[in-house]
């Protein structure tokens, strides 16, 4: 097991979570850098989408919040069809739920949990897929080529509609 991309990926969880929680501070990588841009740059074009889910997310989860992620986790990526756009999607659904949590006060410690919970599945489970994809410095890249490109570019939508999965995804496993 890759002890070190399970430390990279929850420094980077942490880090965003933090961030979506108005936490200041420098990020610690390139990766928690174009994090916070793409999943921000997502949630923007989708945050009536993202509000809702994590509203319908809060009110079906219970007391353990982690463990429904996991489970969202799980069936967002059943089909085998990991990829980036996905990843950030769910980045961006993390942030939004450690928002209201945080606003709920709900305490850091529940948000320091999903951030565990993200580094457990895609640090661990999906470590594999990460490392065929060149690990954190393989988003990087794919956060270059996005940023490289005008917003109109065939990578942007790509990203996009990637993630777009990722939402859909989200909508379906939290309303039936």
């Amino acid at each position: 097991m890759s002890c070190w991309l399970w430390n990279e990926t929850l420094e980077l969880a942490e880090d965003y979570i933090d961030f979506c929680c108005g936490i200041q501070r420098t990020p610690p990588s390139e990766s928690a850098v174009a994090m916070r841009h793409l999943a921000k740059e997502l949630e923007q074009q989708h945050r009536s989408k993202f509000q809702s889910l994590s509203q319908t997310f809060l009110v079906s989860c219970g007391s353990n919040p982690s463990s429904s992620l996991r489970s969202v986790m799980e069936e967002l990526v059943g089909d085998g069809k990991l990829n980036w756009g996905r990843v950030v999607s769910l980045f961006t659904f993390t942030g939004v739920l450690v928002t209201e949590l945080y606003t709920r006060e709900e305490g850091r410690d529940c948000c320091q949990r999903l951030g565990h919970t993200i580094a457990d599945y895609l640090g661990k489970e999906k470590q594999d897929w990460l490392m065929e994809n060149e690990g954190w410095e393989g988003f990087c890249k794919f956060s270059r080529a996005a940023r490289e490109v005008n917003q109109e570019s065939s990578m942007k939508t790509a990203l996009f509609a990637a993630a777009g999965v990722g939402i859909a995804g989200l909508t379906f496993l939290l309303v039936r």
